[in-house]
């Protein structure tokens, strides 16, 4: 092979073990793949179709959006037809993560930056403890706290890893550490640079 396409050893750095659904993520456990439907989740039909074929592609942890009340219906039938461990994305209420863990998913990604109280944030981590459900802290540079995005003047890196952290020592408090962190900003360079800067420092690497 020409050397820019050689196969090169790669090493990983030891972190904690998270548990979703039967697989284990992080450490020295295999890398998954993961993916999203596009469906509406309320059509169950649609969704549980186009989770098969995704599953039939390899993929091994399915995450549907959960926007609304009749989403969140659908999730008990879907949960039941999921073969792989199912994530529900829920958006701004931390009541659809709460009927999102009554359905049984296996892990809720939650913004905590777009879920309002901190009350909120910890009825969402108290239901997902007792039922054993990860959960997905997501930061994008969208909800960076504002004032976060005056210390920085933008939503850079640092602010996003920031805000990671802020969120992450919030959930830690409250005993609860079965969570991954994901950093997501519409600008391709600043995602990189996010997620690299709680690797290369010993401050924020978990």
């Amino acid at each position: 092979l020409p050397q820019a396409l050689e196969c090169r050893p790669m090493s990983r750095r030891l972190t904690r073990t998270v548990q979703v659904g039967d697989l284990r993520l992080g450490s020295g456990h295999p890398i998954r793949v993961q993916s999203m439907t596009t469906t509406d989740t309320d059509d169950v039909a649609g969704t549980v179709g186009q989770i098969e074929r995704l599953v039939e592609a390899g993929c091994e942890i399915v995450r549907v959006t959960v926007n609304h009340d009749r989403a969140a219906d659908a999730l008990p039938e879907i949960r039941a037809a999921c073969p792989v461990p199912l994530v529900a994305d829920i958006h701004f209420t931390h009541r659809l993560g709460l009927r999102a863990i009554e359905a049984g998913v296996d892990k809720v990604r939650l913004n905590p930056g777009n879920v309002g109280s901190l009350e909120r944030v910890r009825e969402v981590v108290r239901a997902a403890t007792d039922a054993g459900v990860a959960l997905r802290i997501g930061v994008n540079s969208g909800s960076v706290e504002k004032d976060l995005l005056e210390k920085h003047g933008w939503p850079s890196p640092e602010a996003m890893v920031e805000s990671a952290v802020r969120h992450c020592e919030t959930v830690e408090e409250m005993g609860f550490t079965n969570y991954v962190v994901s950093l997501k900003s519409t600008d391709t360079h600043t995602v990189l640079a996010a997620n690299r800067l709680p690797v290369s420092n010993p401050h924020t690497a978990r």
